[in-house]
């Protein structure tokens, strides 16, 4: 059906406490009045809660908090993290929007997010936009019994903005902007971090220029914006007046220039420059298989170490650059390594590692030739095809199907993240 006055309008659905409900739900127990949390009981006090349930933030209890961090006297229970069954329940409710909105109209923006152009749809269900939220936000509630909050707005930015900052406050949980009313209700409101894409970097720097509000930053000196924040600037101004030209078809036919893949894992204790360089040879042995799976080769990668939190170094980075394009990981293990060695902090304990892969392209089949070539015993073609029967093993008998020596030391995390589902015990 045809928009005749141009005007868009979409949604930005947000299933509340989402981990939390599933398992309320599970438990055949009402999202919105038990106390419950999401943490791994196996570990320690200083876990992070990954859901905390709305009664729970309603007492006060912070979402993401750690656990010791509960006050005494609440009483709750603390639900192990399923993360198969919190990726049954998120693709569930993608198949509810399905049933009413193509998918070219529906950019699933986290597990338990998604943005809606309903432009052309209001008509077809008569329905105003505010309506169509209700409608799906009602479905999903029927088909699933979770609950959800929905930013309305005339562009993705404000329905975004209208989800995090006004739909909490409002007794139906759905807020609504357009340019006009963001201006007359938000432009003097306070903290900027409130607001999407302004983090606390972003805010510190924006607060010493004097700008406290989106009121200051739209009538702020544009050319000290520019000098300040580059072309990133042109997005902060835009974002003060409630401007957002990107449409989810814009966001579908987006391609990168150049493609990544990176994996992080943060440490239960501290590790020492020695134990940690284990972790650092098991993650980019995963990333090495990833890449044979993606068909992809890179020519560098990245190391980041993040230190224990009681000193305050900066993380520290170091990059391998590789002589060839390439994804065996006879050749790129080793140089990841001696990037790691030159980077870490030998005598700072190591609590967090990011390993990326860097400028990936297409795997071709044609290899650069080197005299250093089969000096490991290994010809590239060979190396993959090892690689190749890796993966086939893992995927028909599970992760741990066969594995490497090294994750077999004390040290080694390889074997329980690959027990796990996004970083996270799956519970089942």
């Amino acid at each position: 059906m045809e928009n005749k006055d141009k005007t868009r309008h979409y949604l930005v659905i947000d299933l509340k406490s989402f981990y939390a409900s599933v398992e309320c739900v599970e438990r055949g127990l009402d999202p919105m009045t038990t106390n419950l949390v999401v943490a791994d009981p196996t570990r320690s006090e200083r876990t992070i809660c990954l859901a905390v349930s709305p009664s729970m933030k309603a007492l006060g209890v912070k979402n993401r908090c750690r656990v010791f961090q509960i006050p005494e006297g609440i009483e709750y229970i603390m639900a192990p993290p399923r993360m198969r069954k919190y990726l049954e329940y998120s693709a569930a409710i993608y198949g509810i929007y399905l049933k009413y909105i193509s998918k070219d109209d529906i950019h699933v923006y986290s597990i338990d997010e998604a943005f809606i152009d309903v432009t052309d749809y209001l008509h077809k269900y008569g329905k105003t936009p505010k309506e169509m939220a209700v409608f799906l936000m009602d479905a999903i509630a029927d088909k699933t019994g979770i609950r959800a909050t929905c930013g309305v707005g005339t562009n993705m930015y404000l329905a975004k903005i209208a989800l995090d900052i006004t739909a909490k406050h409002a007794p139906d949980f759905i807020g609504e902007l357009d340019e006009t009313s963001y201006k007359l209700t938000l432009w003097d409101h306070r903290p900027l971090t409130d607001f999407w894409r302004i983090g606390p970097g972003i805010s510190s720097r924006l607060n010493k220029m004097g700008i406290h509000t989106m009121r200051e930053l739209a009538h702020a000196d544009e050319t000290r914006l520019y000098s300040e924040f580059g072309i990133d600037a042109e997005l902060l101004i835009d974002h003060a007046y409630g401007i957002e030209p990107t449409t989810i078809a814009d966001i579908k036919r987006y391609r990168p220039r150049t493609e990544s893949i990176s994996n992080g894992q943060v440490l239960m204790r501290d590790y020492t420059a020695d134990e940690a360089r284990i972790i650092v040879k098991e993650m980019t042995d995963m990333l090495c298989l990833e890449m044979v799976e993606r068909n992809s080769v890179t020519d560098s990668v990245t190391v980041s170490v993040r230190y224990s939190a009681r000193y305050e170094d900066p993380p520290t980075k170091g990059t391998a650059h590789l002589d060839r394009k390439t994804n065996a990981d006879s050749l790129i293990i080793p140089e990841v390594v001696k990037a790691y060695n030159k980077c870490v902090l030998l005598d700072r304990p190591v609590r967090g590692i990011i390993i990326s892969c860097n400028n990936l392209t297409e795997d071709t089949g044609i290899y650069q030739t080197s005299l250093f070539d089969g000096m490991n015993g290994m010809s590239p073609e060979k190396n993959k095809s090892i690689q190749k029967a890796v993966i086939d093993i893992k995927k028909k008998f599970g992760k741990n199907a066969i594995i490497k020596g090294i994750s077999f030391e004390e040290a080694a995390t390889g074997r329980e993240r690959n027990r796990q589902i996004g970083g996270h015990k799956d519970g089942e």
